[in-house]
């Protein structure tokens, strides 16, 4: 059994600071780095890109809304166009920085609230991974296991990663919790690494209510903005890698 384990990062901005990216570097397997729209610039981007290739990291394009304030966390309705051209936009921009690092853009993560619409509306997701694949025919794309993001993955024929998360809850339908609901966020390292094990040896996620939805786990998230970040992503790590699971890069597959 294996699995890999990514972060998202590279979300500081300016002097503003935004989670522990160099101690995550060197717990996690795949990094998923801020274009500069919802956070990040574009010296965050090199200076965590340089850091993601000398740690052996894979990196991978994290775009988002044009939402600094909101972090990217805020809906926002755009048209098909727009939000194909705020994917590439954003893509050929980690692209371009990843070159400059030494690295390579290998996958492709919507963040926030694109994300999580994406995962309900298979329109949205289309118009994303579509424009994605315009530019790099050969991402792989991060999906939100079990969701209409993922269903579209293999419409399109993509390479995808299944993404679950160590630090949300579930509804039964596959998506997340709203951060505004009670429990949505989980913050105890502790029980972290046992939930995903669980997943994993489950074959599926389990829901808030208990349910398990059945899907393929390829990698697992822990959000680097979270204070409980760093301890949340080792304590994940040690327990899978003690359970016998190792930790790797997701190679994508197709359906």
């Amino acid at each position: 059994m294996q699995v890999d384990l990514n972060a998202d990062m590279g979300e500081s901005f300016g002097p503003w600071r935004m989670g522990d990216d160099d101690a995550l570097l060197k717990i996690i397997t795949s990094a998923n780095i801020a274009c500069g729209f919802h956070a990040g610039d574009a010296d965050v981007m090199a200076n965590t890109m340089r850091l993601a290739a000398a740690n052996d990291v894979g990196i991978g394009a994290h775009p988002g809304f044009a939402d600094l304030q909101g972090f990217g966390r805020r809906r926002i309705r755009l048209s098909t166009e727009e939000l194909g051209n705020m994917v590439a936009y954003q893509l050929g921009a980690a692209q371009g920085m990843a070159r400059l690092a030494g690295g390579r853009v290998r996958h492709l993560k919507l963040h926030g609230a694109v994300a999580n619409m994406a995962s309900e509306d298979a329109a949205i997701a289309r118009a994303c991974y579509a424009a994605a694949l315009k530019v790099d025919p050969d991402i792989i794309l991060v999906t939100l296991a079990a969701t209409a993001s993922e269903a579209t993955a293999r419409d399109l024929g993509a390479a995808y990663a299944n993404e679950i998360f160590a630090d949300r809850a579930y509804n039964d339908d596959a998506t997340l919790v709203d951060r505004s609901q009670p429990g949505a966020v989980l913050h105890d390292p502790g029980v972290a690494g046992l939930r995903m094990e669980q997943m994993i040896r489950a074959g599926g996620i389990v829901t808030q209510s208990g349910k398990t939805i059945p899907c393929r786990i390829d990698t697992i998230c822990v959000h680097g903005d979270s204070p409980d970040a760093v301890a949340m992503a080792g304590a994940v790590r040690n327990h899978l890698q003690g359970a016998g699971i190792t930790l790797r890069q997701f190679p994508g597959q197709r359906a």
